[in-house]
């Protein structure tokens, strides 16, 4: 025979309570993924602007070495001295003498092999910013993965120290955040950009805010510019803020300089 278990005096007197409403579980549901989604937002934040910055702050310390491999490994040439004409602009004269001189004439510039992708191969300085008093390496190329480990030269842009126009584009707020400070630059401070050849040394004469799509700003300038990018406002790729600076020293500098 069956017994049935008798209930004690705390469940005869505890109160059922009614299911939980529809509206109710609606709300809880979406409290807890309220907070899910918060947690989830800090701990991406969190590595977008620490983890990311340690880990491209080491591997600055590997780009060091490559970059002084490459400095061993760099071919020095002299080639003649070919002024760049941006489009819808006058060739500038210049004394074809000095321009086909002998080698070691002041119309000789010193060239340098182009590096390999990804391959460090210059450090840029810019004594009035902290982050970047004791420089920063810049590799070949601008694709996220270089980025990531350091400041990204455009390819297709001439190498610093060159004439032309060498744009060279780095993180704002994430990877190091190598140009976190860029607008601090006024027009007059230097950059040092230093390569294979030796120090080139810049100085700003244009800092300006544009859209993504104004890739005019790297397009080919007469003499020897330096234009960095990056994004613009800080935590914001809305736009871009432009530094551009000229070439007034530097190994080629007196070559440049004396004939545009």
């Amino acid at each position: 025979m069956t017994q049935v278990a008798e209930k004690t005096d705390d469940e005869v007197d505890r109160p059922q309570l009614p299911p939980a409403s529809l509206g109710y579980r609606l709300i809880r549901g979406t409290g807890l993924t309220l907070v899910w989604l918060g947690v989830l937002t800090l701990g991406f934040v969190a590595h977008q602007l620490w983890i990311t910055t340690f880990f491209a702050k080491q591997n600055q310390a590997d780009l060091a070495v490559e970059l002084e491999e490459h400095f061993a490994v760099a071919e020095i040439t002299e080639i003649p001295y070919v002024p760049v004409v941006p489009p819808g602009e006058d060739p500038p004269e210049v004394d074809p003498s000095i321009v086909q001189g002998a080698a070691g004439s002041p119309g000789l510039l010193r060239a340098e092999s182009a590096p390999e992708d990804g391959v460090a191969f210059a450090e840029i300085r810019i004594p009035k910013l902290e982050s970047l008093a004791d420089g920063w390496a810049v590799v070949e190329g601008v694709s996220l993965s270089d980025l990531k480990n350091g400041a990204g030269h455009m390819p297709w842009t001439p190498l610093p120290g060159q004439p032309g126009n060498s744009v060279i584009s780095g993180h704002r707020t994430t990877y190091g955040q190598p140009f976190h400070d860029l607008d601090l630059l006024e027009v007059g401070d230097h950059i040092e950009v230093e390569t294979a050849l030796g120090v080139h040394i810049y100085s700003v004469k244009e800092v300006h805010v544009v859209k993504p799509t104004d890739v005019w700003v790297t397009h080919p300038r007469s003499g020897a510019w330096l234009t960095l990018t990056t994004c613009n406002p800080k935590w914001s790729a809305r736009e871009r803020l432009i530094v551009a600076a000229e070439l007034i020293a530097g190994p080629n500098a007196e070559v440049i300089l004396g004939r545009v």
